[in-house]
């Protein structure tokens, strides 16, 4: 239970937020424009996700998906803003999840996200937090360490699947190279006809994804390295397929001391204007 709710400071918190729903922006805009075209899809052609049958959730039209669209242009930027954190945060996270499921119910399933929609779940029970604030939360600690076993549980349940359907035939078949003529860059062509490269970096994608989990077992100081090079995987694979990731790599600053990171801050230090803390100060 210490592990589980481990306190951070608030501005950590602060910080992920701001980046979770500045990013929510980014995705309807540039990441996955294609969702708003399922407002011009038949109907007949919906299947939803599990949680959509659960749930009840209405068949998209073009009225639902724009009206979802819009609330999120507008209330994501006012989450991340930090104000009314348990409302706004609520009401995003419901847009988003409905958002996913009008993605995902007409074909193929991104396994990319599952981290992003664990931290807009359990960002609103932490309240308020304010940038810079070094406030110890147990809350805050917990909402960063499930979204971090989320993130984790990507990779291992990734490797899982590629057993579960593949076997362990799956280390030396032709998946990456069938990636790399669909999708490849000429970084991907220029190494792919090294032999037995391929092969090699499948056995070690799968090596990487079942042994994520130690992550955890890494002792704290030295973490960041590791999460690096989970970001250098990532860069690695979308220099060779351009598969980005990018909700997954949000979900992932949950590792990182973003509390460290003040832009504002280092704005006003450059504009020679004194920061709230330090003109208050006596």
């Amino acid at each position: 239970m210490r592990w589980l709710f481990a306190p951070v400071p608030l501005g950590r918190i602060a910080a992920f937020r701001t980046l979770v729903y500045v990013f929510v922006v980014l995705d309807l805009v540039v990441f996955t424009p294609w969702v708003r075209s399922h407002a011009n899809t038949p109907g007949d052609l919906y299947e939803p996700l599990l949680i959509g049958r659960l749930l009840h959730l209405p068949t998209p039209t073009h009225l639902l998906v724009w009206a979802v669209f819009w609330a999120l242009i507008v209330l994501a930027p006012a989450a991340a803003t930090g104000r009314a954190p348990r409302l706004l945060g609520w009401a995003v996270f419901a847009l988003y999840l409905e958002w996913m499921v009008i993605a995902m119910s007409y074909g193929k399933v991104d396994h990319d996200r599952v981290g992003l929609l664990v931290a807009l779940a359990v960002l609103p029970t932490v309240g308020r937090a304010r940038h810079g604030d070094r406030t110890l939360s147990e809350a805050g600690g917990w909402a960063l360490r499930v979204t971090q076993i989320a993130v984790v549980c990507t990779y291992f349940l990734a490797a899982w699947a590629k057993l579960r359907f593949g076997g362990v035939d799956w280390l030396t078949s032709a998946v990456l190279a069938q990636a790399i003529i669909r999708r490849g860059t000429w970084f991907a062509d220029e190494i792919a006809v090294i032999p037995g490269l391929l092969i090699a970096a499948q056995v070690g994608i799968m090596l990487f994804e079942l042994l994520s989990p130690l992550i955890f077992a890494v002792p704290q100081r030295f973490r960041w390295l590791g999460v690096a090079f989970f970001y250098s995987f990532h860069l690695m694979t979308f220099s060779m397929i351009t598969i980005s990731f990018a909700p997954h790599l949000v979900a992932m600053a949950s590792f990182l001391s973003l509390e460290r990171v003040r832009p504002v801050e280092w704005v006003r230090r450059h504009l020679g204007r004194p920061s709230p803390s330090s003109a208050a100060a006596p």
